[in-house]
């Protein structure tokens, strides 16, 4: 089991997560959890949201976490819909990633590569 740090402050940001191996549990349904609770996915080539090395995880797996202060950075009709940049940040107030909450997205939290690390 792994958890996922802030880079910048050594905060622990996810609950203890394990890589998911088989891909058929992922969900790509509107509104609804892309990965499972309790496993995260790196994202292996760069597409258009999302750089290689993304670490994808579910939403109630992430911890020790807010808002960004930005709103401009929080659109959506009924969550967050991650197109405006990085919407999440630590206890600290580093960036630390994109929630996509929307009822139009499949609800997920992709975590810049640069920014939080696997430990």
């Amino acid at each position: 089991m792994l958890k996922l740090i802030c880079k910048t402050c050594n905060l622990e940001i996810s609950e203890p997560l394990s890589e998911l191996k088989d891909l058929n549990l992922i969900n790509e349904k509107d509104g609804q959890d892309y990965i499972p609770r309790g496993f995260y996915l790196i994202q292996e080539e760069t597409s258009y949201e999302l750089l290689k090395g993304s670490i994808i995880i579910n939403i109630k797996d992430l911890i020790n976490s807010n808002r960004h202060s930005d709103s401009s950075r929080l659109n959506g009709c009924c969550g967050l819909d991650g197109c405006d940049g990085m919407n999440r940040v630590c206890l600290h107030d580093h960036e630390i990633g994109t929630e996509y909450s929307d009822c139009w997205r499949f609800h997920k939290v992709v975590l810049n590569p640069e920014l939080v690390q696997l430990i």
